[in-house]
């Protein structure tokens, strides 16, 4: 090829260059758009309308239901909710942690198998699995059966804060498990085997380094669990019978039941809010991990 056919070849790649990126870039643009960008639109201005006589919205602009956001109840409830979200989120690490840690040790075909085994559950509907653990913690179910053999019950577990998040937990713990499973595969052993030769013992080690380390992985696998369970509204409402309110049930009841959407739209705008909050948080934590790793 000439050199003048090189040219004429690399200005027509240069033209098309603009036209492919746009042909690239507008199915993704059209994406965040319409499911994205125009539900946040109306989300923001149904908050600041009136609520109508049978549901809807209408003029005029009102911030009534702003206001209502710091009632004492949905103040309660808020809290709550993030008290439960956290305390599904700890747990999941608590499991998760060296669930992950061992995954990590074994072979690679075992690994491929642990990984299958962790994420397995996700192929099963979400109801599905939310009833199971109805069977599982009634007053007959197997987790009653097995207190009452030892003596210790049956006790009501069911339709309770704690049945709550155990069935959060284990709803996310998948989410948990990976990223500490890609932090770990990313540390160097040889950095433990240093700590080790200068005498740091088990914890001390897991503590001082193991821990560190893998933080960015932590937190990914936090916010992971803990946005979900903020939201959620079907495990609260199934294993806790109604005796559990949390935002999600809160804002689904607005909108479904109350049929007061300005409310609704200002009960989502302050999870909203506070999940922003929250991964503003988490990018600024992880960012100041890696500058300390480096």
């Amino acid at each position: 090829m000439t050199s003048s056919a090189k040219r004429e070849a690399r200005r027509s790649t240069n033209s098309d260059g603009p036209l492919l990126r746009a042909l690239t870039t507008i199915p993704a643009l059209a994406y965040l758009l319409i499911f994205m960008a125009v539900p946040l639109v109306l989300v923001i201005s149904y908050a600041f309308l009136t609520s109508g006589r049978f549901g809807g919205v209408r003029l005029p602009v009102s911030f009534e239901s702003i206001a209502r956001l710091t009632q004492p109840l949905y103040r309660d409830v808020l809290f709550t909710s993030i008290l439960t979200a956290g305390a599904a989120t700890l747990i999941a690490f608590l499991l998760g942690f060296p669930a992950a840690l061992v995954i990590t040790r074994l072979t690679p075909k075992w690994q491929t198998v642990a990984l299958i085994a962790v994420v397995l559950p996700f192929w099963t509907n979400f109801l599905i699995r939310t009833y199971a653990w109805i069977v599982l913690l009634n007053r007959e179910g197997l987790f009653n059966h097995a207190l009452a053999n030892v003596g210790l019950g049956p006790i009501d577990v069911l339709y309770t804060r704690s049945a709550v998040v155990l069935g959060l937990s284990y709803a996310y713990i998948p989410l948990m498990v990976l990223p500490i499973y890609a932090s770990l595969q990313r540390l160097d052993p040889s950095i433990l085997e240093a700590a080790r030769n200068l005498g740091a013992g088990g914890w001390r080690r897991f503590r001082t380094v193991l821990l560190p380390l893998t933080m960015p992985g932590i937190i990914t696998g936090a916010l992971f669990v803990f946005i979900p369970s903020l939201g959620n509204f079907v495990i609260a409402e199934l294993l806790g019978g109604g005796n559990s309110q949390m935002i999600g049930n809160l804002i689904r009841d607005q909108f479904l039941k109350a049929r007061d959407w300005p409310f609704g739209s200002a009960l989502s705008l302050l999870v909203l809010a506070l999940l922003v909050i929250i991964v503003m948080a988490q990018a600024r934590a992880s960012r100041r991990t890696r500058e300390w790793s480096a």
